[in-house]
């Protein structure tokens, strides 16, 4: 007899890695990252990461970078010559391991950016099996259809020995330097069912992460522990420039809570090296709203990143093709971070998917310029409150979980909510309570 078919199924059929329960993400470009540009210079800043409260370090991409078509003097990490292979740029594969062996005695994770979806022209696979590569309507090799991606090709996922190939390259990392997973590139371009089983091979090796450029909730079933944000990190743009509320940030999470899954990662940012390269940085983004952002990017649903050079206040955008050095400094958005992921850990009701609490909307009398909530897990619970316009706020609570008392995140002082609270935040401003 066939199984009831009304039961429902499990909407996540992955395990996410007991490691990630309450994770933050650091993404480095290692080109930027230091004067050397080397894994072995990187590892001096892994005690700051370390202290910083990041858990998983996302390394830009290892491999060797094509020199047909190239773009700029030094390239695009996402123009791969060989997958099997490191950029003499960084080091070698000792030196990988070395890198990655030296972060996890400091307790941290590393992945690796993969790019699965097109190769640069003058990739190993190109001669060896161009059959493997998709066409244009003359039958000649193309890049990406409608992008001006020009210095790389598509491969064709129709051909099950390129899927085994690229499955057996993501596999030789796990084995041969013993990363903790991939941030994939284009993960949309690429079927769903190729990462799904790379998933299940990978994780047979030991328990990975994976993340996807992209932002679709079927990836999350039996492939990706997180996806892209991108809708909310859009939205927020257009609020704090002026051009939509909190009544458009509230269409995001009302998608978030009822069609994304319960334990679905969403990957929350203010500033990546898509965003910082293409849209300036994120003081140009967001301006005064920069640090409300920061704050609900931790605080509310979703697993936070800090692109390279946001806790040094890095104020202008980083050349993509070419050498641009960060210039670290202490910062107060370093600061800022530094409390943010030491909270998160500290309040499981922070926690991310299923381990953490859903946010819970406190409804208040000014509902589009001010956004307020209440997330709450095995008795431990937070509320904020954001006012996300440039005019100070003083809005009536009502109907909501949040009534009791909390201590402020920030100040340490007692606070208690009554069932009508209300609550003044200057232009802005925000309110973190912890119970």
């Amino acid at each position: 007899m066939d199984a009831n078919p009304y039961l429902p199924r499990p909407d996540v059929e992955l395990t996410h890695p007991e490691w990630s329960k309450h994770a933050t993400i650091y993404q480095i470009n290692q080109r930027h990252f230091t004067p050397e540009g080397t894994f072995r210079a990187a590892e001096a800043h892994l005690p700051r990461l370390r202290d910083l409260g990041v858990d998983i370090l996302w390394l830009m991409p290892v491999n060797p970078i094509g020199e047909q078509n190239r773009k700029g003097v030094l390239g695009s990490q996402y123009a791969v010559k060989d997958y099997f292979a490191v950029n003499p740029e960084f080091g070698d594969l000792e030196d990988l391991r070395h890198f990655v062996a030296a972060a996890h005695e400091h307790g941290l994770h590393v992945i690796l950016d993969w790019v699965a979806n097109h190769t640069a022209w003058d990739n190993v696979l190109v001669t060896e099996h161009p059959e493997w590569y998709a066409r244009d309507w003359k039958g000649d090799f193309r890049p990406t259809p409608w992008w001006d991606w020009d210095d790389i090709i598509d491969l064709d996922y129709s051909h099950p020995e390129l899927r085994e190939y690229m499955t057996e390259a993501m596999k030789y990392w796990v084995r041969e330097a013993d990363v903790d997973g991939y941030r994939c590139d284009v993960a949309g371009f690429v079927p769903v069912d190729f990462w799904e089983n790379a998933r299940r091979e990978l994780d047979a090796i030991k328990p990975v992460f994976l993340l996807a450029e992209w932002e679709a909730r079927d990836l999350h079933t039996r492939a990706f522990d997180m996806t892209y944000a991108w809708s909310w990190n859009e939205t927020m743009h257009r609020i704090a420039q002026g051009e939509a509320d909190v009544e458009a940030l509230k269409v995001y999470y009302a998608w978030n809570d009822r069609s994304w899954q319960r334990d679905a990662f969403r990957m929350m940012f203010v500033s990546n090296h898509d965003k910082n390269a293409w849209e300036g940085t994120e003081y140009e983004q967001f301006g005064d709203a920069l640090d409300a952002a920061i704050v609900l990017s931790v605080v509310g649903e979703g697993l936070p990143l800090i692109y390279n050079g946001q806790e040094a206040g890095l104020d202008r955008r980083l050349v993509f093709f070419d050498k641009d050095e960060i210039e670290w400094r202490e910062h107060e958005q370093g600061e800022l971070y530094r409390r943010l992921f030491a909270l998160k850990k500290a309040h499981r009701a922070l926690w991310n998917g299923a381990w953490g609490g859903r946010m819970v909307r406190v409804p208040n009398s000014d509902e589009k310029a001010v956004l307020s909530f209440v997330r709450e897990q095995e008795g431990d619970k937070v509320f904020a409150a954001f006012n996300f316009s440039p005019q100070g706020q003083t809005v009536r609570l009502t109907d909501g979980p949040h009534a009791g008392d909390y201590r402020d995140a920030f100040s340490g002082e007692a606070v208690s909510l009554s069932e009508e609270e209300s609550l003044t935040l200057p232009p802005w401003g925000y309110r973190v309570l912890t119970r």
